[in-house]
């Protein structure tokens, strides 16, 4: 457990502390709690199956991009593509239950669920269909919806995403083991700053702000609650997979990965290179588009806006 104890972010899949992250006056940072921590953006609210869903809406536009984040970060993490994306089109950008300004609680928290609720925000907005915009996790739950409710999903745009690799049942039960509320609770300082650089191949300055806000909402009322939901996500990436179901994914794809993220494919379970992982999952959806961004880690919307957001659009000019 020692090599494991680092917060998860993003794909959640194991990472070892590297390196020595710098403090500087993080250990001085005052509490926030979840609705205090800024997004740069208006949050709005809508209920959706009696829960408080926060959500960014900007831009105006029939067509709609619905942005999906990763395990353990927010909306805010969309705040580099939020500018150019609602420039051209209506993107509506959501904190999951569990996460950022939404609901928290002892909810199902499966990827079935968090599809389900998402398509319930579209519903609560009068909107029919979207492009589902998924991050890491967000991308399997965005898999998801394509697989279990293809009528609301006018495309899918794959960032780093979850749900293209497997797992045996031997490994999906260490990593459930391996991480627990305690566990994502426990983590220090310095461990939370290194898990954020492992998501980068190089951390621009801009991304402090996730090392900070998560400092700071750990004494947070609803931070035990987020400690629960990110423990139940990791488990429900395992329990609902979708790798063997890509095939059955009839909406237009693009799929997009940095060539160094240091998360998928898993490095302790399964080791090799992104490349093999992203070909795989295009190969399978057929008609799919892969663009591959060299130099660049799992949070690659935010390590590479311009690149990505310039995929997107096309992608999305297309349909």
């Amino acid at each position: 457990m020692k090599r494991l104890h680092t917060i998860l972010l993003g794909a959640g899949l194991m990472m070892m502390l590297s390196g020595c992250a710098s403090t500087g006056g993080w250990y001085h940072l005052p509490t926030l709690e979840f609705d205090q921590v800024d997004y740069g953006y208006e949050v709005r609210h809508a209920r959706v199956d009696g829960m408080d869903i926060a959500y960014l809406d900007e831009g105006r536009d029939d067509q709609v991009l619905l942005l999906i984040h990763g395990l353990g970060t927010n909306a805010k993490g969309w705040q580099r593509n939020l500018p150019a994306l609602s420039a051209k089109y209506r993107v509506i950008a959501l904190d999951l239950p569990g996460y950022g300004r939404s609901s928290k609680g002892p909810y199902d928290y499966s990827m079935a669920f968090h599809a389900r609720t998402a398509a319930g925000l579209l519903a609560a907005l009068d909107i029919d269909r979207a492009v589902w915009v998924g991050h890491s996790m967000g991308g399997q739950i965005a898999l998801t919806a394509a697989l279990e409710m293809p009528d609301r999903v006018a495309g899918l745009a794959l960032l780093s995403t979850a749900g293209f690799e497997g797992f045996t049942e031997g490994e999906g039960d260490w990593m459930k083991s391996a991480v627990t509320p305690k566990f994502v609770k426990d983590s220090t300082i310095r461990q939370i700053a290194a898990s954020v650089h492992s998501n980068f191949h190089a951390t621009p300055p801009e991304a402090d702000f996730f090392i900070t806000d998560r400092i700071q909402v750990r004494g947070a009322k609803g931070f035990d609650d987020y400690t629960y939901a990110v423990w139940r996500n990791v488990a429900a990436m395992l329990d609902g997979p979708t790798h063997e179901r890509l095939g059955a994914i009839k909406a237009p794809t693009l799929i997009i990965y940095g060539e160094n993220d240091g998360l998928i494919p898993n490095p302790y379970l399964h080791g090799g290179f992104t490349r093999d992982v992203a070909v795989s999952g295009q190969q399978a959806i057929a008609g799919s588009e892969l663009v591959l961004l060299p130099s660049t880690g799992h949070m690659v919307m935010f390590e590479r806006p311009e690149a990505v957001n310039e995929a997107i659009l096309a992608f999305v000019g297309k349909l």
